[in-house]
C-alpha cells in the first residue's frame, strides 16, 4: 500500500517502515526468516521514531539548533569543542544503539551472527526520510568501520573497532573520512597534509577544508603524505587519527571554523588543522588512497539510499498534501494532472529504490568476498551509475513536492524546504556528476566495465517487453561506440549515458519485480518503462492512480 494516512498511524504520523510496501518485499525477499523477523520488528519500532521524535528533532536542529563550534573555554583556552542541542544527541544515542553501523561487523545479540549491508541501507534509507544530515556522520562511521576491519592491524583493530562499532556497550567513537584539501578537492592526488615520524611516533601537521563530522567523531580517517613519499595519488597513506588522547585533552587537533551551508545542517562540516596530532598507520603504507576509495563505494551507496529517503518523504508529503488540499471545489488528487505527477513519482521511487537493493545485494556479496573480480567491476560501475542517478532524483523529487504543495511548499512550517536543501548536496558529496563520469570511463578503459554491463542486462532480460529489449539494443552499441572514442569526447558523452544506463537496469529490476509480485508491480513495470522510453500513453498515469496510490 502507498498511501499514507496520518490520523490512522502510529500516534497520528505514518511509520516510514510499515507504510512502505517495497521496502519491506525487498528485505523479505532478501533476508532469511529469523533475519527478516528481526528486522522487521526493528524497523517498525525505527521507523515509527523517525516518523515522530527524530523529525521533529531534525526540524529543530535544522531551524534553531545547529552545531555551533566553541573555540575556547572560559579560561582563555582552546578547546575545539562543537556544541549540538540536546535532541541531536538522544538522535545520536538512539540510531547508534539500533546497530546500523555496527552490525555488519559484529553479531547481532538475538540472532548470534552478523547482520549486512541489505539490513543497514534499508536503516538509513528510513532515517533519511527524517533526518538525512545525520545520516552523514552515520555513514562515516560505517566508513570508518570498513576501513578498520579491513586494512587495520590486530592492533589498531582493538584500539578502535569496539567503540566505533558501540551499541552502547562501551564509549561511542563516531567516525570521519578527512579527504578534501584547499588545494585539492576532488584531485585527491594534489593532497599535502604531512605526516612526519617523530620518536617512533607518526603525527599529522597541515589542514582539511571539509571535514564533516568534525568535533563529533572520535577517530577520523585521514589521507596524509609521509615525508619522502612520491607526489600523486600513490604517495597518500591512510591513518586513522584520534581526536582527543587518552587524557582527554585534544589531540594536536583544532577546529578553524564550521562551514555554513545551504542544508545537511545536522552535520558539523568544518576546517580542521592538525599541528603534531598522533596517528597510527591503517593498513600498507602504499595503499591509502586504494583503501579511501574502497570506503568510498560503501559512502556513495549511502548516498544513493540517502537519496531514495527524500525521493520517498517528497512524494508522501506531496500525497498527502494534495488528499488534504481542495481547491474549485474539489480535492486536488482529483484532477488528472495532479494524479499523473503522484503515480510518475512513486513509480520512479519505487522501482529505483528496488534496484538499488538489488546493487547492494551485489555489494553484500563483494564484501563478503563472494564474488569474481568481474562482478566487483560491475558492482563499482552500477554504484557510480545509481549515485549520480539517485541523487539528481532526490532533486527533482523535492521541487515537485514544493510545486504540488503550491506557496505552502515554500513555507518552513512544511518539510519541503528543508528536503530541497538537504537533497542539493548529495549531488555533490561523494563525487560530483563529473567524477562519476571519469569512475565510468576508468571503469570502461582499464577494464572493459562496459562488456560487463551489456552482459549482465543480457542475461537479465528475458521478461522485458520487446520495446524495452530494443531500447537495451541500442544502449549496447551506445557503449561500445563509447569505449572506443578518445577521452575528451568520453568526458562530454559519459554523463547522459550514464542516465541511460540507469534506465535499463531499473527497467530490468522493475520486469523482475512485475513477475515476482505481480498486481501493481507488474502496471509499475509497464508505466515505468513506458516513461523511460518516451513511449507513454499521455493519460495512462492518471487513469491508474486508483490502481497504483491506493
Amino acid at each position: 500500500m502507498t498511501v499514507l494516512s496520518r490520523e490512522a498511524a502510529h500516534g497520528g504520523r505514518p511509520n516510514f517502515y510499515t507504510t512502505d510496501e517495497t521496502l519491506r518485499r525487498i528485505l523479505q525477499h532478501s533476508l532469511d526468516g529469523p533475519f527478516f523477523g528481526y528486522a522487521d520488528r526493528q524497523l517498525t519500532e525505527f521507523g515509527a521514531k523517525c516518523a515522530g521524535e527524530l523529525d521533529e528533532r531534525a526540524r529543530h536542529t535544522d531551524r534553531n539548533g545547529a552545531p555551533q563550534l566553541i573555540r575556547y573555554d572560559k579560561y582563555g583556552e582552546e578547546v575545539s569543542e562543537v556544541w549540538v542541542n540536546e535532541g541531536y544527541r538522544r538522535t545520536v544515542d538512539e540510531t547508534y544503539r539500533t546497530g546500523i553501523a555496527a552490525y555488519v561487523h559484529k553479531e547481532i545479540p538475538e540472532l548470534g551472527r552478523t547482520g549486512n549491508y541489505t539490513y543497514s541501507f534499508a536503516q538509513g534509507y528510513v532515517l533519511s526520510q527524517s533526518e538525512p544530515g545525520f545520516y552523514c556522520p552515520v555513514t562515516l562511521t560505517m566508513a570508518t568501520a570498513y576501513l578498520l576491519d579491513h586494512f587495520a592491524d590486530d592492533e589498531l583493530k582493538r584500539k578502535f573497532l569496539p567503540h566505533v562499532c558501540s551499541t552502547g556497550e562501551t564509549e561511542l567513537f563516531e567516525g570521519a573520512t578527512f579527504l578534501t584539501e584547499r588545494q585539492g578537492g576532488s584531485d585527491v592526488g594534489a593532497n599535502s597534509l604531512k605526516a612526519a615520524e617523530e620518536n617512533g611516533t607518526w603525527r599529522l601537521y597541515g589542514e582539511k577544508y571539509f571535514a564533516s563530522n568534525a568535533g563529533m567523531a572520535g577517530v577520523a580517517m585521514v589521507l596524509a603524505r609521509m615525508e619522502g613519499a612520491p607526489a600523486g595519488s600513490k604517495g597518500l597513506t591512510l591513518f586513522a587519527v584520534p581526536w582527543r588522547t587518552e587524557d582527554g585533552s585534544l589531540n594536536g587537533i583544532r577546529i578553524r571554523r564550521l562551514k555554513d551551508k545551504l542544508g545537511v545542517r545536522a552535520v558539523p562540516s568544518g576546517e580542521v588543522e592538525f599541528d603534531g596530532a598522533e596517528a597510527f598507520i591503517v593498513g600498507d603504507p602504499k595503499n591509502g588512497l586504494k583503501y579511501m576509495m574502497e570506503a568510498l563505494n560503501l559512502s556513495r551507496i549511502s548516498n544513493a539510499a540517502a537519496s531514495v529517503g527524500i525521493m520517498r518523504r517528497a512524494f508522501t508529503e506531496a500525497l498527502d498534501y494534495t488528499s488534504r488540499r481542495q481547491a474549485f471545489g474539489s480535492y486536488l488528487t482529483d484532477y488528472p494532472a495532479v494524479r499523473d505527477t503522484l503515480v510518475k513519482l512513486t513509480v520512479k521511487q519505487e522501482m529505483e529504490t528496488a534496484a538499488l537493493f538489488d546493487l547492494i545485494g551485489l555489494y553484500d556479496r563483494v564484501t563478503a568476498g563472494q564474488t569474481t573480480e568481474a562482478e566487483s567491476i560491475l558492482c563499482r560501475l552500477l554504484i557510480a551509475v545509481m549515485k549520480k542517478e539517485t541523487a539528481e532524483q532526490a532533486v527533482r523529487f523535492a521541487h515537485e513536492a514544493i510545486e504540488l504543495h503550491g506557496g505552502n511548499g515554500y513555507i518552513e512550517d512544511f518539510v519541503t524546504p528543508r528536503l530541497l536543501r538537504d537533497a542539493q548536496v548529495l549531488t555533490v558529496w561523494e563525487g560530483t556528476a563529473n567524477i562519476l563520469a571519469l569512475e565510468l570511463i576508468r571503469l570502461v578503459n582499464k577494464f572493459s566495465g562496459h562488456l560487463l554491463f551489456i552482459d549482465h542486462l543480457e542475461q537479465r532480460q528475458a521478461g522485458l517487453p520487446a520495446a524495452a529489449r530494443r531500447e537495451i539494443a541500442k544502449l549496447c552499441e551506445k557503449l561500445e561506440r563509447f569505449a572506443d572514442y578518445g577521452h575528451d569526447r568520453q568526458t562530454v558523452e559519459a554523463k547522459k549515458l550514464m542516465e541511460d544506463m540507469a534506465k535499463c537496469y531499473e527497467s530490468v529490476v522493475a520486469s523482475e519485480w512485475a513477475e515476482r509480485f505481480g498486481g501493481r508491480y507488474a502496471l509499475m513495470a509497464e508505466l515505468y518503462m513506458e516513461e523511460a522510453f518516451g513511449q507513454e500513453n499521455s493519460m495512462k498515469a492518471a487513469e491508474t492512480f486508483d490502481r497504483i496510490i491506493r
